[in-house]
Formats: structure tokens, C-alpha cells, sequence
């Protein structure tokens, strides 16, 4: 009696398990779906009239500036909520204002060279309520060493 018993306990305990680790897989499901989750058709679409801009050679401590310039071609008002580069030897600005459908903003990118040295390739990330939500533009070229 006391072995059905504690095999009763042992198979109640596992079943127990299976259903906790069930859900918590269930929940992780549902949380990676609504995160991953393509916006409607009528959302903000942003299309860089250039992705990449190459600034050639540049001597070390020089700055480039480069606007990058955009156009929502989705169907509702484009919002850029951040732009993020892969250093703090670059920065970005971005409107503040919505970019209308149709209508056209600029990002404005500094990189500082100083203290770079060699190819350098500049992402700049930005995220806002277009589809797809985050897209990248790049500042590349060399920096050459002070003589």
C-alpha cells in the first residue's frame, strides 16, 4: 500500500512539472509572437534614397557630416523614435516631428575621427513605427594616420 502510494505521489509530481514547464513555454510563445509581429499594411514604410555613404580617405582627428535622407512611402505618419550608432564617435540626429506619408525627413550623422585609425564602418540604427522597425545606414571609408 505504501509503494502505490508514494509511486501515486511520484508520477502526481512529474505530471505537475511537465504542466509548469508546459506553460511557462506557452507564455514565452505568446510573448515572442506579439513582439515579432509585422505591422499593418497602412503602417509607415521608410526608403533611404542611400543606405550607405562612403567618405573615401580622411585624415585622422577630421569630422564627416552626412545627411541621409529619407521618404515615408507607407500609408500613415512615420515616426523615428531613436537612432543609435555603434560609438559614441558618432552621432546621429533625428526629426522630431512625423514625417507624413508621401513627405521627406533627414537624418543628420557626425563622425568624429580622432583617435580612429584605418576602414571604418559607422552603423547607425533606427527605430520607429515603420515597417520593418528598425533599419541601419552606414558611414565607411578610411581614416588615415596623422603624419
Amino acid at each position: 500500500m505504501k509503494k502505490i502510494f508514494i509511486l501515486a505521489i511520484a508520477a502526481l509530481s512529474l505530471s505537475a512539472c511537465r504542466n509548469a514547464n508546459s506553460s511557462t513555454t506557452e507564455v514565452a510563445a505568446v510573448n515572442s509572437t506579439e513582439a515579432s509581429a509585422i505591422a499593418p499594411a497602412d503602417a509607415p514604410v521608410i526608403k533611404f534614397e542611400q543606405e550607405i555613404f562612403d567618405f573615401e580617405k580622411i585624415e585622422e582627428g577630421a569630422a564627416v557630416t552626412h545627411e541621409f535622407k529619407f521618404k515615408n512611402v507607407g500609408k500613415s505618419p512615420l515616426i523615428i523614435s531613436n537612432a543609435t550608432a555603434t560609438c559614441g564617435c558618432t552621432i546621429p540626429e533625428t526629426p522630431k516631428e512625423p514625417i507624413l506619408p508621401g513627405k521627406e525627413g533627414i537624418i543628420k550623422v557626425v563622425f568624429n575621427s580622432t583617435g580612429k585609425g584605418g576602414m571604418q564602418d559607422k552603423v547607425v540604427t533606427v527605430t520607429s513605427n515603420a515597417n520593418p522597425n528598425t533599419s541601419t545606414v552606414h558611414l565607411v571609408g578610411e581614416v588615415l594616420a596623422k603624419k
